[in-house]
C-alpha cells in the first residue's frame, strides 16, 4: 500500500515537472499557410481545421494565418518561399513537385486509380511515404496527402465524349511534364500555365479548356466562361500539406509533434468537406448552365491505352526501385 502511494506521488511529480518543460518547448510562433484555392474551397477549410487543431494543441501560442487564392504568389513561388524559409507552409497539388523530385510524377498517371478509397490508401501507404521521404534534401517536409479530387476536362467548344474530341484543343494544363505529354498524346494543344493566370485565358480565348477537379471548377466560376464540363476523371489529385524545412528544423520535438498530429487529424475532415463538395458541385455547374456529360467505361479504356505509352516512358526514368514499389502497391489496392 505504501509502495503505491509512493508510485502515485512519483508520478504526480513527474507531470508536474513535465509540464513546465513542454510549455517552455513551445514557442509564440505565426505560421504563414499559403494555398491557391479561394477561402471557400476544401484545401481552405483543411487549412482552418489544422489551425484550429494547433492553436488547441499549443495553448494558442502556435497561430496558423492563412493566405488563401494565390496572395502568396503561384505554385512556384511559394515553393521557393518555403524552400528559403520565408513562408512557413503551403498546399500545393502535388503535381507541382515533379519538378523538384521526377518521381511525383507518378502521382499524375492516369487512370491510375478509380475510387477514393484507392487513391488513399495509395498515397497513406509505403508509396506515398517514399516520394515524401525524397523531399528534406530540397528544402521541404511533408505532413501527407489532402483530396483534392478526380480530374474533369471544361471546354468552351464541344462536349469530351471520346479521346478524339480532345483533338486540336487548346487545352491548358499544370507545368508538369507527364501532364504535358498525356494531352500531346491525346492529340490535343497543351498549355502550361500558372493556376492565376487561367480565368482570364478562358475568358479571352487564348485557350480553349482547362482540366480539373469538380469543386475547383465551381469555385473559381469557370462556368462563366467555359460551356461543356466532362466527367472523364483521368486523374485522381491529391494536395501536399507542405512545411519550410529551415522552419521545420527550428521547431523543438513537442512543437513537431503538435503539427504532425494536427496535420493527421484534419486529413480525414478534409478529404470529406472535399468529396462532398465535389459531388455537388457537378449540380452547380449544371443549375449555371453548363452542359454535363460522362464518359463510357469503354472510352475511358481508349484513353489509358492512348496514355499508356507516355507512362511507360517516364517511368523508365524514374528510380526504379520507387516505380516497382508503385507497381506492387497498385496491384495490392486494386484487389
Amino acid at each position: 500500500m505504501q509502495f503505491q502511494r509512493r508510485s502515485v506521488a512519483l508520478a504526480a511529480l513527474f507531470v508536474g515537472l513535465s509540464l513546465p518543460v513542454l510549455a517552455q518547448d513551445i514557442q509564440e510562433r505565426v505560421i504563414k499557410f499559403g494555398h491557391l484555392n479561394n477561402a471557400d474551397h476544401a484545401v481552405s477549410f483543411g487549412v482552418k481545421r489544422f489551425g484550429e487543431l494547433v492553436a488547441a494543441k499549443s495553448g494558442g501560442k502556435m497561430k496558423v494565418q492563412e493566405f488563401p487564392a494565390s496572395t502568396l504568389g503561384n505554385e512556384m513561388q511559394q515553393q521557393s518561399a518555403l524552400q528559403g524559409g520565408v513562408q512557413e507552409m503551403s498546399a500545393p497539388a502535388t503535381t507541382s513537385l515533379a519538378g523538384i523530385v521526377k518521381e511525383f510524377g507518378l502521382v499524375d498517371f492516369p487512370f491510375a486509380v478509380s475510387s477514393f478509397a484507392q487513391a488513399d490508401a495509395l498515397l497513406d501507404g509505403p508509396l506515398g511515404q517514399a516520394l515524401i521521404a525524397k523531399l528534406p534534401e530540397k528544402g521541404l517536409v511533408a505532413l501527407g496527402y489532402w483530396d483534392l479530387g478526380f480530374r474533369n476536362i471544361t471546354n468552351s467548344k464541344r462536349p469530351i465524349t471520346k479521346p478524339e474530341d480532345l483533338e486540336g484543343l487548346k487545352i491548358r494544363v499544370i507545368p508538369n511534364p507527364v501532364f504535358l505529354e498525356t494531352f500531346k498524346a491525346f492529340k490535343a494543344n497543351p498549355v502550361p500555365m500558372p493556376f492565376a493566370e487561367l480565368y482570364s485565358a478562358l475568358e479571352s480565348k487564348a485557350v480553349d479548356g482547362q482540366e480539373n477537379p469538380f469543386a475547383v471548377i465551381q469555385s473559381n466560376k469557370f462556368f462563366e466562361v467555359q460551356k461543356y464540363v466532362s466527367a472523364t476523371n483521368h486523374v485522381y489529385a491529391a494536395n501536399i500539406v507542405l512545411v519550410s524545412k529551415r522552419f521545420w528544423d527550428k521547431l523543438s520535438v513537442t512543437e513537431k509533434k503538435i503539427m504532425t498530429d494536427a496535420a493527421n487529424e484534419s486529413r480525414g475532415y478534409q478529404r470529406q468537406v472535399s468529396r462532398a463538395a465535389a459531388q455537388k458541385a457537378v449540380g452547380d455547374l449544371q443549375a449555371k448552365g453548363m452542359q454535363y456529360n460522362e464518359l463510357s467505361v469503354a472510352e475511358q479504356g481508349r484513353m489509358r491505352q492512348v496514355a499508356k505509352p507516355v507512362t511507360d516512358r517516364f517511368a523508365s526514368t524514374y528510380d526504379p526501385a520507387i516505380v516497382q514499389l508503385y507497381t506492387a502497391e497498385l496491384a495490392r489496392i486494386r484487389k
